[in-house]
C-alpha cells in the first residue's frame, strides 16, 4: 500500500458521543487549510435499530463501522495531504465493540470473530501522528447529546456513555505518548466560546510544532 507523504499528517480525533469531534475537526481544517474525514452518524442505516435493540444489530454496527473507518483510513494514508479524522478505527474495537461484548450484546463468538477481522484489517494501517484525546464527564456529554437532538441518540443512557469513559480512560492509558495530545473539554467549550476555540487551536499547533 501506497504510505502517507511524510510532510503530511494523519491527525486522528478521539472522544467520547458528544464529546466535540466533529466540531474540533471542523475548527482545524477551517485553521489550517487540512482535509475532514468525519463520521455520517445521519447515513448509518444501522444505529436507529442499534440503539433500539443492541444485541440483534451489534455485530452488523460494529461490522458497518470498521469497513467504513478501515476504508477512510485507507484513503487517509493514501492522500499525501494532512487530513484530520472524526473517530478511528481503534476506538470502534477498543471503545464500542469491547463494551457491547462487557454488557452481553456482543456474544462470544462473534466478538471472537470481529477482533480477528481487526487485526487483519489493523495490519494495513498506520496509528495517527497524532492522537488528540477530549475528555469529558458524563454529565457534560449527557449534556451535548441532548443539544444536538439526534432522534437515535435520545434513547442512550448515562451509564452506557459512563462505561464508553471508562474504556476510554484505560485505552488512552496505553497509547504512545509521544503521538498523544488530551484535551480536557471542561475547561473549553470550543464549540460556543470563540476564545477557547482560539485556545485550543493554539494548543494544538504548538503540540504539532514539537512533533514536526
Amino acid at each position: 500500500m501506497k504510505r502517507m507523504n511524510p510532510d503530511a499528517m494523519y491527525i486522528g480525533i478521539a472522544g467520547n458521543i458528544g464529546s466535540g469531534k466533529t466540531t474540533l475537526t471542523r475548527l482545524l481544517t477551517e485553521q489550517f487549510g487540512w482535509t475532514a474525514h468525519c463520521e455520517d452518524a445521519d447515513g448509518n442505516p444501522y444505529l436507529t435499530d442499534f440503539y433500539s435493540d443492541m444485541q440483534r444489530w451489534s455485530l452488523s454496527l460494529q461490522v458497518y463501522f470498521l469497513t467504513k473507518r478501515f476504508k477512510s483510513t485507507q484513503e487517509i494514508l493514501t492522500s499525501g495531504s494532512t487530513v484530520v479524522q472524526d473517530r478511528t478505527i481503534y476506538e470502534d474495537a477498543y471503545i464500542f465493540a469491547e463494551n457491547l461484548h462487557d454488557m452481553g450484546y456482543f456474544v462470544d463468538r462473534d466478538y471472537r470473530t470481529y477482533l480477528e477481522l481487526f487485526e487483519v484489517l489493523k495490519q494495513y494501517l498506520m496509528p495517527p501522528r497524532l492522537l488528540i484525546y477530549l475528555r469529558a464527564s458524563v454529565p457534560t456529554l449527557m449534556k451535548q447529546i441532548a443539544r444536538r437532538g439526534r432522534p437515535f441518540e435520545a434513547a442512550i443512557s448515562s451509564d452506557y456513555i459512563r462505561r464508553l469513559n471508562n474504556l476510554y480512560e484505560h485505552w488512552i492509558e496505553g497509547c504512545d505518548p509521544e503521538r498523544l495530545l488530551t484535551i480536557d473539554i471542561e475547561d473549553f467549550d470550543f464549540a460556543n466560546n470563540p476564545d477557547d476555540a482560539r485556545k485550543v487551536l493554539d494548543i494544538v499547533g504548538r503540540r504539532l510544532e514539537s512533533i514536526n
